[in-house]
């Protein structure tokens, strides 16, 4: 089977690269891939929302599976139009439509659809440019700290935890008012701070059968103890110490089940993963946010630690079958460090070029803003590369994730130093 994986980052290129592992993958492509992927397989000159150009790509090469990585193609329906292309009806797509995509496209559906299901989350309150003076009267009946998001997609920044009455007043001027996020912010959820341990949990799906995979926790602030502006994530840890298998069956019960059957009550046939960001409040799940899709890099601890063929897997997910595989995890811990060009998550350079990759180091090196340029690998994007580790305990695989940065680097190389520290004492 050829297999075309839609992306450029570090989730895109970890896919294709435990996809390239099975025996059933005869060619994969990635669309439009990074220097990392070219190592796996062919790299096609498409953008992710080119549905035209992908969808001609797919009739030229063959293609059997897509997986679509990121966000933007599944909200604006890649799925649905390449459902209706003449020649495509065979395809199996992984990845859900517009209809389910809402769930991250939109915070103002998703806080609703977790209402309507009993699921449980924090109380929010959404507001419009138009009503923003309720909004400001709603932010001051609120204790401090208040969390403002943006409603629409804004690349993993669109929260901001407001520590004081003041600070959520601005942010949500900012955003109604100033277009701090352009369309993604024409509606503002003003939502109760929940306090505890976050974590992430990932479900496939084939509409009827559900694979849960391994738990994650990744590090969002560009700085050191969670400190400094959110970022796409600096990195990673699978599985989570304190995510106990009693706390797992309560996500499974109190959140996994009930966004299933609310998926299927609203006739929303949801092909694909499921990304639950939670909060573990004194040993109770709470759901912050879903995505419709692989983290990143959540999917650099997550997918190395599966013990299986992944294209078997989602071979039966885009068949309806998943019932009839098996989905095993290996018991080892996965870590993950992201490198960043300097400056990341505001203005950065990009063209760097990059010293030190080599097949002999003690990580899995997955690529995410690079490219080949005159025959060199050189940065093009804020999160560059992820270095996942493996091993018997938290220590060991970050020791082996941290001793690459040792002989990787380019210029104004950044990465936290602090990834998992947190979570070796639980």
């Amino acid at each position: 089977m050829n297999v075309l994986v839609i992306g450029s980052g570090g989730r895109e290129h970890t896919l294709a690269w435990k996809i390239a592992q099975s025996k059933k993958c005869d060619k994969i492509f990635v669309a439009p891939g990074n220097a990392g992927t070219l190592s796996l397989g062919t790299n096609l000159d498409l953008g992710v929302n080119d549905f035209a150009g992908l969808a001609e790509a797919i009739k030229s090469k063959n293609i059997g599976l897509v997986v679509i990585g990121p966000e933007d193609p599944l909200v604006n329906g890649l799925r649905d139009y390449l459902q209706k292309v003449d020649g495509l009806q065979d395809l199996l797509i992984v990845g859900p439509g517009k209809d389910g995509a809402q769930l991250e496209g939109s915070k103002d559906f998703s806080k609703d659809f977790m209402q309507e299901f009993g699921i449980p989350t924090a109380a929010s309150r959404t507001f419009t440019k138009e009503n923003i003076e309720e909004g400001y009267a709603y932010i001051e009946g609120q204790k401090a700290p208040i969390v403002v998001k943006a409603d629409g997609l804004a690349a993993g920044k669109g929260v901001i935890i407001a520590q004081t009455v003041a600070e959520a007043k601005d942010a949500l001027r900012s955003m109604l008012l100033e277009n701090k996020f352009a369309e993604a912010g024409q509606k503002v959820l003003i939502e109760q701070y929940l306090d505890g341990i976050e974590l992430s949990v990932f479900v496939l799906t084939d509409g009827k059968n559900y694979k849960i995979l391994p738990e994650a926790k990744d590090y969002k602030r560009i700085g050191e103890q969670d400190k400094g502006l959110n970022t796409g994530g600096m990195g990673s840890v699978s599985p989570v110490p304190f995510a106990t298998t009693e706390f797992l069956g309560k996500v499974e019960e109190q959140v996994v089940k009930p966004t299933l059957n609310g998926l299927a009550a609203k006739e929303i046939d949801y092909v694909g993963f499921i990304f639950i960001g939670l909060m573990n409040m004194q040993g109770e799940p709470y759901v912050i946010e879903y995505n419709v899709r692989m983290g990143d890099p959540e999917t650099q601890v997550v997918i190395p630690r599966l013990d299986c063929d992944l294209l078997e897997v989602l071979e039966a997910a885009g068949k309806g079958t998943l019932n009839e595989v098996s989905l095993a995890i290996k018991p080892e811990v996965a870590t993950t460090v992201v490198s960043v060009a300097g400056g990341y998550p505001e203005s950065y350079e990009k063209g760097n070029e990059i010293v030190g990759l080599d097949d002999n180091l003690a990580a899995t090196i997955f690529h995410a803003g690079t490219k080949i340029q005159d025959d060199r690998i050189v940065t093009n994007g804020g999160r560059v590369l992820a270095a996942t580790g493996r091993g018997g305990s938290i220590e060991e695989a970050l020791e082996n994730s941290y001793s690459v940065y040792s002989t990787i680097s380019w210029k104004d190389i950044y990465f936290r130093r602090d990834i998992g520290q947190d979570l070796m004492n639980l």
